[in-house]
């Protein structure tokens, strides 16, 4: 096997985890009132109509210096996440939303203040917006994911009575039957096993999908050669190929684990998959919060990964859903790093649907070339 090619350079810094949310006047934001409700703790009014933190009085003040040590210290992180989008955290006042130059736009032609940012008053969060109508840029950062939304990012609790192993779960290796159907779609042997793809043992011939954080099952998912699909119950819900992308800069994600393992065959091992299919349509309501977001809770759960993604590249299947999936992954992921690849054409008729199509009509080399010409995935504006 080659070494994974490197993709190309990435158009713009990281913005870590962006939700984006769009309005012609204002910059607004739906947060859990949990958040709300944190960000006015501790303010009290003086007769000088300034507002100034006010610590409850309590007898334990060492667990009072410790509490503005890691609000210090959580600054401390949100600063640098803001300096890698660009701006200067020096020239915001928390608690005051502050008009800047936009390092995307540069003020636009008339070069003027147009990116309205803002740090929250216990600074624990940012968010912003660019105003100039051929920009909007906007979006939000958290100092602390986890302490942002608690419970979310933690591995399911797994029924303690069936401990997850390949011998709990009855798998064995893949037989000469299902090597045989891997070969079909131009998957060799070497990435099955790399991949730890496995059979359920048995007469019945059921492919095994092995989901896996730091070596570790925590889930599984089977798939019949009629294409009939299921995954283990109370498992973790995680991207398929998460330990590829650990220290991973740049990551592809498709649609299907057998999409994964083709893209692998080109040469790239920086992929995943999601666990479970796309949407039919594109919602039309505002993004929920991470913790109500349960039909991608798999990308919430490994935000820590993706945060690390200067550039995420979307190689979902070329359908309505796939088309679908592929904005509902961008929303939430941050438009400005996502980029989106269209598949070629498989015949005089035809286009190929997903990245196995394409490596099992055309080869490993226009696979390659798919990805390699992703395109910047396209930002409306906001007039």
């Amino acid at each position: 096997m080659s070494i994974p090619t490197r993709l190309r350079t990435p158009v713009s810094p990281p913005l870590g985890n962006l939700i984006h949310y769009h309005s012609p006047n204002f910059l607004s934001i739906n947060l859990p009132n949990s958040l709300f409700a944190e960000s006015i703790t501790g303010i009290s009014f003086h007769t000088n109509g300034f507002p100034s933190l006010s610590h409850a009085r309590s007898s334990n003040t060492t667990a009072d210096i410790d509490a503005v040590e890691e609000e210090q210290s959580d600054f401390a992180k949100l600063k640098r996440k803001i300096e890698a989008l660009g701006v200067n955290p020096n020239s915001c006042t928390p608690g005051q939303y502050d008009l800047l130059y936009c390092p995307k736009c540069e003020g636009g032609k008339s070069i003027q203040r147009s990116l309205s940012f803002h740090i929250n008053q216990n600074r624990s969060y940012a968010m912003w917006r660019c105003f100039d109508s051929k920009c909007g840029w906007a979006g939000q950062v958290f100092a602390d994911i986890e302490k942002a939304y608690p419970g979310v990012n933690i591995p399911v609790k797994i029924d303690s009575s069936r401990p997850l192993t390949g011998e709990s779960l009855r798998l064995e290796p893949l037989g000469d039957e299902l090597f045989a159907y891997f070969a079909e779609r131009m998957i060799s042997k070497e990435t099955l096993e790399r991949n730890n793809v496995m059979q359920v043992a048995g007469d019945r011939k059921i492919l095994a999908f092995p989901y896996r954080r730091n070596g570790l099952f925590v889930g599984c998912k089977y798939r019949t050669v009629e294409k009939k699909f299921w995954q283990e119950k109370n498992a973790e819900k995680i991207l398929y190929g998460l330990d590829d992308i650990t220290e991973a800069d740049e990551i592809i994600i498709v649609e299907g684990e057998i999409d994964k393992l083709s893209v692998e065959e080109a040469g790239y091992y920086n992929c995943v998959s999601v666990p479970g299919g796309a949407p039919q349509t594109v919602s039309i309501k505002e993004l929920p919060t991470p913790d109500k977001d349960t039909s991608f809770q798999y990308l919430w759960n490994c935000i820590n990964y993706l945060d690390k993604a200067s550039r995420i590249i979307l190689a979902t299947d070329g359908d309505i859903p796939g088309q679908a999936l592929a904005e509902e992954l961008a929303r939430r992921l941050g438009k400005e790093r996502c980029w989106l690849v269209h598949w070629p054409k498989k015949d005089d008729v035809s286009t190929c649907k997903d990245a196995n199509e394409v490596l099992k009509n055309l080869g490993a080399d226009a696979l390659r070339n798919a990805i390699e010409k992703a395109d910047a995935y396209q930002i409306p504006n906001s007039d």
